[in-house]
């Protein structure tokens, strides 16, 4: 009785009858659909219905999707359709991972950029992908662009020329819309005196290769023996050819007051311009003043100064014989 109870329960096909409930509900089960040695009911052999709520002990909990479907077929006789499912890929690396970060993407960057300055300075690679844009090529290209560039600019980039001043008569009197300009007087009281001039200047041109343009010219002229200022001028926009003495007049416009007649400054320059007829031995004395002039040149950034020093010069006008 052990032993035929024992093979009634086998879980290896061993279909012999038995009259056990659980031998009788596998014998059921058709022999295409066993998982294990097929075998065939007896001849004549009716397949009992399983009694309810029992599980054939020689079946998993959990059937295959694709068992149930090979039985559900087996059943019905329709084909059974498996579904391939694709095999799972390698796993990433963490090198991999890391390449898919930004902070990745950018030191493969610098990488890259660093390997090309590397093979760069070996002259092993050319820049923009061209070979023949070596190190030695580019270098030899700047040299030569240097030399270039000295040389354009050295034709091209103006210099502040030289001003000269008539010696013999540096202040000349006003003509043309310049004379009228402002009144001519000398006035004991109140001290002042007023009028119109111009200063005799030449412009040597000669550093220059191409003309020179001043964007403007300004004067002012300062007593010498006092540092009053009396007088300014101004010159517009203005060209001068290169390589040659230019004469250049500027108008000067001549101002001063004072408290009375006896400044220092007034006296000086009345008697200077005084009429030639009441002068001590019809001789006047020179006027003494310091001239400085201030210039834009077109090519060249901030403004440029000169000056001179006049100790004798004569003066420009002449006062009638009842000026005071």
């Amino acid at each position: 009785m052990d032993y035929d109870r024992k093979s009634a329960v086998s879980f290896y096909g061993d279909r012999r009858p038995s009259g056990d409930a659980l031998s009788r509900d596998r014998a059921r089960r058709d022999s295409s659909s066993s998982f294990f040695n097929p075998g065939t009911l007896p001849a004549g052999a009716q397949s009992p219905v399983a009694a309810p709520g029992y599980q054939p002990l020689n079946e998993p909990l959990h059937t295959p999707r694709s068992a149930k479907l090979e039985d559900e077929a087996s059943a019905s006789g329709a084909p059974v359709e498996l579904v391939t499912v694709p095999a799972l890929g390698p796993e990433w690396k963490a090198s991999e991972l890391r390449d898919m970060t930004s902070r990745g993407k950018r030191e493969d960057k610098n990488e890259a950029r660093l390997k090309f300055w590397r093979e760069f300075k070996r002259n092993e690679r050319g820049l923009f992908g061209r070979k023949w844009l070596s190190k030695r090529f580019v270098v030899w290209f700047c040299f030569g662009l240097c030399i270039a560039i000295g040389i354009v600019l050295a034709f091209t980039i103006p210099r502040v020329p030289a001003f000269l001043f008539n010696s013999d008569q540096p202040l000349q009197a006003a003509s043309g819309w310049w004379n009228g300009s402002i009144p001519t007087q000398f006035s004991p009281s109140p001290a002042n005196f007023s009028f119109p001039a111009i200063v005799d200047l030449q412009v040597n041109t000669g550093s220059n290769f191409l003309p020179l343009t001043f964007t403007h010219v300004d004067g002012i002229v300062y007593d010498l023996n006092s540092f009053r200022q009396v007088a300014t001028g101004h010159l517009n926009k203005t060209t001068v050819p290169a390589k040659t003495f230019t004469t250049l007049q500027m108008p000067l416009n001549f101002t001063y007051s004072a408290v009375n007649n006896s400044d220092a400054t007034w006296v000086s320059w009345h008697d200077a311009c005084e009429n030639k007829a009441i002068a001590v031995n019809g001789t006047r004395p020179g006027v003494q003043f310091r001239l400085i002039i201030q210039m834009g040149i077109a090519g060249l950034p901030g403004s440029h100064s000169t000056s001179t020093s006049v100790t004798n010069a004569p003066c420009p006008i002449e006062l009638p014989m009842n000026a005071s």
